[in-house]
């Protein structure tokens, strides 16, 4: 029997308010399969389950579902129990459910969250592309600059459903529930990345041509596989998904001279000229193409990989890697922010006298810090772990401003 692993964070509203001893209780077919509890952090530890062979994800098929799903339920003091029915397990993957609880409602027993099928697997309509868009892809020019916002609101549902509610999420959540609800996370990292790429420049091309409120709207992008990509509320995240966004978010694709990014179109498996085939793609990185290489297959050899400005939500930019040895101001930041986080996070052990040197206690707070976030645990301060800390320190601030 296959075996793929579970993580799950539960939060108060916010990834700044853990919350710890909440009672987790996974359900399978109305059997309980296991009770535990979550720790300080708010995390339970990596939990083993039954799932389906790797293979049924590594060709495109419709008789096996490639992955098993699960039920969970949380129970936290002072909260309103809340439900996530169809989490996701795909074979030797680690999958991290987060789930947010809300304070506690008398006339609300109980909150439910069914998690949609993977686009790959479910029935889902086909993308249909305006008129503006189908002119290759250029749309009028709002901003000024490419930017990576902090946050980002999707519209869960048609662009006309007024009905359907908007979500504010940060913006590499967002990334990542797309790329976890479009792709199999058991496919080659190149691969993995270039559908990245592809998802975050669709995403920036919405932002920077104000795509919706340029017409009125009040949000940046839905949910929807007609108009855009793939968001499902409450989604299985999928850990080197997760990795790799946190390594990538600000990259972003563009053709020649043109500013903006591209709008880069993409389907399961497609010779439609501009689309990306996600399938085609798996088949590439198979045979060794790079993520640029696959990017370029579809969408043409005029394609090129760039940059894009992080907001200043981020209190300092990332200058270069930090590890043991190491003595200087980016670190004494590092220490003093790890700190703070720890008020949130106590399992990130505390650092005694921040010095600005980089020595045993950083490294161990560093790795804490990491393991907590489903970062690769490496000891070492890079681009990605870099801004996870700057990320978390600004939401923590951000309650305890509020708070106060």
């Amino acid at each position: 029997m296959a075996k793929g692993y579970l993580k799950i964070n539960v939060y108060s509203d916010t990834i700044a308010n853990p919350i710890k001893e909440a009672n987790i209780t996974i359900i399978k077919n109305d059997n309980v399969i296991l009770n535990t509890t979550t720790n300080e952090n708010g995390q339970t530890d990596l939990i083993t389950l039954n799932t389906i062979n790797k293979s049924y994800s590594e060709i495109d098929q419709k008789q096996t579902r490639p992955y098993e799903t699960y039920d969970i339920l949380v129970n936290a003091f002072g909260l309103t129990p809340t439900r996530i029915n169809g989490v996701q397990i795909f074979d030797d993957i680690t999958s991290i459910q987060n789930i947010y609880l809300t304070s506690l409602d008398e006339n609300q027993n109980e909150e439910i969250s069914n998690i949609s099928p993977n686009v790959l697997w479910g029935n889902y309509p086909d993308y249909i592309m305006s008129n503006e868009e189908n002119n290759n892809g250029i749309a009028p020019i709002i901003l000024k600059e490419v930017l990576i916002p902090s946050t980002i609101v999707i519209h869960d549902g048609n662009p006309n459903d007024n009905s359907a509610p908007n979500y504010t999420v940060p913006f590499t959540e967002y990334i990542k529930n797309v790329a976890s609800s479009e792709i199999y996370s058991t496919w080659p990292k190149e691969t993995i990345k270039a559908n990245i790429l592809a998802i975050i420049s669709f995403t920036l091309n919405r932002i920077y041509t104000e795509w919706y409120r340029s017409r009125g709207y009040n949000f940046t992008i839905t949910s929807t596989t007609t108009y855009d990509q793939k968001y499902t509320r409450n989604g299985t995240i999928f850990e080197p998904i997760s990795q790799m966004v946190d390594e990538i978010f600000n990259n972003y694709i563009r053709r020649g001279i043109r500013l903006e990014p591209l709008l880069a179109h993409y389907k399961s498996n497609t010779n439609e000229s501009g689309y990306l085939s996600q399938w085609g793609s798996k088949e590439l990185g198979d045979q060794g193409y790079s993520a640029i290489g696959i990017l370029r297959y579809y969408y043409g050899n005029d394609v090129n990989i760039y940059d894009a400005k992080v907001t200043n939500n981020y209190p300092y930019s990332f200058t270069t890697t930090l590890k043991q040895g190491n003595c200087n101001s980016d670190i004494y930041f590092l220490q003093n922010a790890l700190n703070y986080i720890h008020g949130s996070y106590p399992g990130i052990p505390l650092i005694q006298k921040p010095t600005g040197y980089f020595g045993d206690s950083t490294e161990d707070s560093v790795k804490a810090f990491q393991k907590a976030f489903s970062l690769p645990v490496t000891g070492q301060v890079d681009y990605a772990t870099w801004y996870k800390i700057s990320y978390i320190l600004t939401a923590v601030k951000d309650l305890t401003e509020s708070i106060y």
